[in-house]
């Protein structure tokens, strides 16, 4: 498998496969946002574009980083939204990185959006579609987020079957600016339990798959081969 790390500014064509990472806290978020009930998430390309699809249903639940506002009745955080009920509802989501980094990925053939929550299943997944060139999108810091920079190489090799050690990137992400800034309180709209559940490897089964439904881009959950599937395929 041949891999290649880039940041969002670096994509000037669609790539075939593109695993977009946002560990703090874009993808954790959704993830955790599908365990919670949700049956897809849009990914709005701006706040207003957001509010908009949330007036044309009103039924949806909106969602962005930073301090909560009006129209939208959550925020970026997993620790926040662990204690929300979202059976069957569609949520939208816009955040600073993550989602900006899928939507500039949406013309590719498969895309996957990422963190280490659902690291394992997002490599089984590469490894049964058989993905022979992958680009990682490191959406945070322009690219430079070592959070994101470190969920992607590890990925990238359990992709490629090897035995990984993933306490050494676990490190590195929890040593991140983003990790500093999250336990700080640097940044708004953050629970104390966010760094910690960003880092909290496989917590799900899932991978997710981010697909062009007419002009949205959606995030649904994939379930994934079992390991012995993935060996015999």
């Amino acid at each position: 498998m041949d891999t290649r790390f880039l940041g969002i500014a670096d994509l000037v064509e669609a790539p075939s496969v593109a695993v977009v990472v946002d560990v703090m806290r874009a993808f954790t978020v959704a993830a955790w946002a599908f365990a919670q009930g949700a049956e897809k998430i849009v990914l709005a390309g701006s706040l207003d574009e957001a509010l908009a699809l949330k007036a044309r249903h009103p039924d949806w639940a909106a969602l962005k980083d930073g301090p909560p506002a009006p129209g939208f009745e959550m925020v970026n955080s997993p620790g926040l939204l662990r204690s929300v009920d979202l059976g069957g509802r569609t949520v939208v989501q816009k955040t600073t990185a993550g989602t900006v980094g899928a939507l500039a990925v949406k013309e590719a053939s498969l895309v996957l959006c990422a963190g280490f929550v659902v690291a394992e299943a997002t490599a089984r997944l590469l490894r049964a579609r058989r993905s022979d060139v992958v680009t990682f999108v490191v959406t945070g810091e322009d690219g430079q987020a070592d959070e994101d920079l470190a969920c992607a190489q590890y990925i990238a090799r359990r992709a490629t079957g090897a035995g990984t050690n993933a306490a050494e990137f676990l490190r590195r992400a929890a040593e991140s600016r983003a990790a500093v800034e999250l336990t700080e309180g640097v940044r708004q709209g953050v629970h104390p339990d966010d760094v910690a559940l960003c880092l909290e490897l496989d917590r799900f089964p899932f991978a997710m798959v981010a697909t062009l439904e007419g002009s949205l881009m959606v995030l649904r959950p994939c379930a994934v081969p079992s390991p012995a599937e993935d060996a015999s395929v």
